[in-house]
């Protein structure tokens, strides 16, 4: 008499998420991390060299430092994080790390909310170090409180570090994710009112910027530059990039995929 068996299943991973599991991830990914301290010099360190580099490039010009090194304070982490996120992460997927994770009972949003959590606590570092390097030893001069400034800085991190694990779902290779910079990173660069104000834009260039998070982050920064409280606008500039990288951080999480095969 012939019997048949049924495949086990692994067990189906809870929608909610769950600290335990995201912090095991996170602390995974740290760990990782602990052993490549190029990334880790790369990530903490790069936006501090631009800015020094920044103060001395216009060393008989400290004004034009203070108006453009706030902004730069927010836009360096951004980039950094991307960059550094997109790569480790599309390391995983190649090496069909993610591909092991999704086979046991670890929901998508634990996975990506631990790595959220891992980059997101270098990206503290990073922003602390920023902020404090160009505010007390660089003399940016800054007419609200540096706080707002570390705020700001550190939104743009997880924001770069939201966008570089989105990103690394349509990358073959690591020289594709960073191809992927002059796409995503550029346009935004250029359109953010850094180089000058977005409403002297082409109205259809100042109407694309209005959708782009980093004229937010921007926007944000002179908010603190010019106005000693917390104005209105910029709660709602932080509250924008927020959003931005909680939203793209879901998106992310939609793009990874599970075999069922």
């Amino acid at each position: 008499m012939s019997t048949t068996t049924t495949p086990r299943l692994a067990p189906a991973p809870s929608s909610a998420l769950s600290l335990s599991r995201t912090t095991a991830t996170a602390t995974r990914v740290l760990r990782q991390l602990r052993h490549d301290p190029r990334t880790i010099a790369m990530m903490i360190l790069i936006p501090c060299v631009m800015l020094l580099l920044l103060r001395y490039v216009f060393d008989g010009s400290p004004r034009t430092f203070d108006s453009i090194g706030a902004s730069l304070l927010g836009i360096f982490p951004l980039i950094t994080m991307f960059l550094v996120t997109s790569i480790a992460t599309l390391r995983e997927r190649t090496s069909g790390t993610l591909e092991r994770l999704l086979a046991m009972p670890l929901g998508k949003g634990d996975l990506i909310a631990g790595y959220a959590l891992a980059f997101g606590t270098l990206a503290i570092i990073q922003s602390a170090l920023a902020t404090g390097l160009a505010v007390w030893i660089l003399g940016l001069d800054v007419t609200g409180s540096p706080w707002l400034l570390l705020l700001v800085a550190l939104l743009d991190a997880l924001l770069g570090t939201a966008l570089g694990l989105f990103v690394s779902a349509f990358a073959a290779s690591e020289f594709q994710a960073v191809q992927f910079m002059p796409a995503v990173i550029f346009p935004q660069l250029l359109l953010c009112g850094l180089f000058t104000p977005r409403d002297n834009m082409h109205p259809v260039l100042e109407t694309i910027s209005d959708a782009l998070p980093m004229s937010y982050a921007v926007d944000g920064m002179n908010e603190v530059l010019r106005h000693t409280d917390m104005t209105a606008t910029f709660v709602r500039d932080a509250l924008i990039v927020a959003g931005c990288a909680l939203l793209v951080l879901g998106l992310g999480a939609a793009t990874l995929r599970r075999r069922t095969a």
